[in-house]
């Protein structure tokens, strides 16, 4: 076989690849989401059941958008004063989300029970996001990447 032609098949096969693990992450994601009824529960306890669907659509345009951006290696002007504001949106989706996921499955109360903490819940919890923030500011201010 010439050169050109096992080029073309390494092309084909990396894009079936990207392609395939695109679906893999992406079916793991819907799933985490759907099973769990990740995005009611956010509703529940955001007390916004009318907003549900910018909820979906908000976690969709943002996949779409920062595949997108990923993928074509677009970088964005203003990045220096645009970026505090999306690790703080990052920061409260992601909190919200795992609060939604910990409500769903009752995780730390199970936890402190079993452990015997449960007169200290709330300082567990407080350690827990502690711990997040300082590990979140180590890593980017004193190995950035």
């Amino acid at each position: 076989m010439s050169n050109a032609l096992v080029n073309v098949f390494i092309q084909i096969f990396a894009a079936f690849l990207g392609l395939a693990g695109g679906i893999a992450v992406g079916g793991g994601m819907v799933a985490l989401f759907v099973v769990l009824d990740m995005l009611p529960r956010l509703a529940q306890i955001t007390n916004s059941f009318h907003r549900v669907h910018w909820f979906e659509a908000a976690i969709i345009t943002g996949a779409l958008f920062f595949t997108v951006i990923d993928l074509w290696s677009i970088k964005l002007r203003y990045a220096g004063w645009l970026s505090p504001v999306i690790g703080l949106l990052d920061g409260v989706f992601i909190g919200l989300l795992a609060a939604a996921l910990t409500e769903v499955l009752n995780v730390l109360p199970i936890l402190a029970k079993r452990l015997g903490m449960s007169g200290i819940l709330t300082f567990l919890l407080t350690a827990m996001v502690l711990g997040k923030i300082i590990g979140s500011w180590f890593d980017c201010f004193i190995y950035p990447h």
